[in-house]
């Protein structure tokens, strides 16, 4: 049963989201006539919805009925906390599910029914999406800040942030110091997105923008640090290994390239997200999949970095960064 019905609680959470629910327990308890009034939602389906969230665990309710955030809830689905994951959930009806529908026609085929990581589709899909995405990668963006020691470093510390969307590894390392000038690549329809949060994180003079294909645009040269967020996974094998070549010919000697990745061992056994993941790059994307360590490691001492090595961080796999001599 809770396979057959997995796909509730990620519904259930985009609707409390989307109504606001979460956020209208900050202050207080309240009772189900309160709550469908703070809402303007029916008595009906905020209660069918209410209890099934405390059944989750994700609200609690007292025996005068009233419910009430869990810590869990109130870490990261109330919006204004800075660890807020609801934005992804505000997704899953209208992009994320609609593609994995059609998972038993991408498994006989190998291909999905429309692909999110080429220009015409994927430009909208993304211009919605990464403004979401921004918390989750924020800690992790700020562990690898703090590994490469940005604020130690002496000089212009030029940044290149690869597929850049929301801007959450620039922003990172530009924080870090007014020294870093950030690069940021990616499609047209996407930049103006790393620009307003560029500029609401207090660092819009620390970027400027490169719009086009990651593996066309003029990327430059002479950087210190190269940031590659969950980009590899929608690319695929062949246009991955030839992303790896720009980056080692557009870094400085010394230089370290950063790549966040969902990773699975090398057998591929797990982890279960990891593995997953691999079937949502089937559903949106021609070529993608997850990869791991080694295989990731391989490429990157095929394009001539050494010392790759994994870095923990907040998220779904450690971060990978490697070295060019």
């Amino acid at each position: 049963m809770a396979f057959a019905f997995g796909y509730a609680p990620p519904l259930m959470i985009e609707a409390g989201v989307r109504h606001g629910l979460f956020d209208a327990l900050v202050q207080q308890p309240l009772d189900i006539d309160a709550l469908t009034s703070q809402t303007g939602t029916s008595r009906r389906g905020m209660t069918a919805l209410a209890n099934g969230l405390v059944g989750l665990g994700l609200l609690q309710r007292d025996a005068q009925g009233c419910y009430a955030l869990t810590p869990e809830s109130s870490a990261f689905l109330v919006s204004a906390k800075p660890e807020f994951r609801g934005g992804l959930f505000k997704h899953a009806s209208t992009q994320l599910m609609p593609k994995w529908l059609q998972l038993t026609e991408a498994v006989k085929t190998g291909l999905p029914v429309q692909q999110v990581n080429e220009h015409d589709v994927g430009a909208a899909f993304f211009q919605q999406f990464v403004e979401d995405i921004y918390p989750m990668s924020a800690a992790a963006a700020q562990v690898l800040a703090d590994e490469l020691d940005v604020g130690r470093m002496q000089g212009p510390v030029p940044v290149l942030d690869i597929a850049s969307g929301s801007g959450v590894w620039g922003i990172a390392m530009a924080r870090s110091s007014p020294q870093v000038q950030v690069t940021a690549v990616d499609w047209s329809e996407v930049l103006p997105v790393t620009r307003r949060i560029a500029a609401q994180q207090g660092v819009a003079p620390q970027f400027n923008f490169i719009a086009g294909d990651i593996l066309q645009a003029p990327l430059g040269n002479g950087y210190q640090v190269a940031t590659l967020g969950h980009i590899l996974h929608s690319e695929g094998e062949e246009r991955g290994k030839r992303l790896l070549f720009r980056v080692f010919d557009a870094l400085a000697s010394g230089g370290t390239i950063a790549i966040a990745e969902f990773l699975v061992n090398h057998d591929r056994t797990g982890p279960a997200n990891g593995l997953i993941f691999a079937l949502n790059m089937l559903v949106n994307t021609s070529h993608g999949t997850t990869w791991s360590f080694e295989e990731i490691g391989s490429w990157l001492e095929m394009a001539g970095f050494g010392r790759a090595r994994l870095v923990n961080a907040p998220g779904p796999s450690p971060l990978i960064l490697a070295t060019k001599p």
